[in-house]
């Protein structure tokens, strides 16, 4: 299987690497599209800014790579958000794979932003990823969330209820970080390569 890791001004490429690494995975990091596009599956990662990420993925091409792919890609926080339809983050129109709009959470007393810490899973009844997900923990980190809507796969709650991964056609998503997430980032990697 040849997998690839696009390779843009993502902050988090070399944890998601260790991770596979980890797996015992084969991978290749490039922002060559022929590279990209003959890949069998593919990870977009991403720890920044919405605008400027667009902005750097638009002046190499990327965004048009990406929206073309066929095969398995898989979003990682930011990644996920910027397959959304616009983001709220500087107003960004981003890459339209899913329709939501990505939207910053509402400080509470109670409740800080960015979210940081570990929060429990609950899957949706079409959701892609292993059951043995169902109330295991992932780490998130994030100022800004997704919607729970229908291609919601699965959910959890700060501030509001809001979709930790997504699923439409052969693009899969999640807002935590797998390669922080311990057994669960295990468990979702494992179930984005057998996808």
């Amino acid at each position: 299987m040849k997998l690839v890791i696009i390779k843009y001004n993502a902050g988090n490429i070399q944890s998601v690497s260790f991770a596979l690494e980890r797996l015992g995975v084969d991978f290749t990091i490039t922002d060559q599209a022929e590279v990209i596009q003959q890949a069998d599956k593919v990870i977009f990662p991403g720890v920044g800014e919405a605008s400027t990420t667009m902005q750097y993925l638009r002046d190499h091409k990327l965004d048009a790579v990406i929206r073309g792919l066929r095969q398995p890609v898989l979003g990682i926080c930011l990644g996920m958000q910027l397959l959304c339809r616009h983001s709220e983050e500087n107003d960004t129109p981003c890459l339209g794979i899913f329709e939501e709009t990505v939207k910053r959470f509402e400080p509470q007393p109670d409740k800080k932003v960015p979210h940081m810490g570990w929060n429990n899973l609950t899957l949706t009844a079409n959701s892609w990823l292993d059951p043995a997900l169902e109330n295991k923990f992932a780490y998130f980190v994030h100022s800004y969330y997704v919607p729970v809507y229908a291609h919601t796969s699965a959910l959890t709650e700060y501030t509001v209820p809001f979709s930790a991964a997504m699923h439409r056609d052969n693009f899969y998503a999640v807002q935590f970080h797998p390669e922080k997430s311990a057994e669960a980032g295990v468990l979702v990697l494992q179930s984005f390569l057998n996808a």
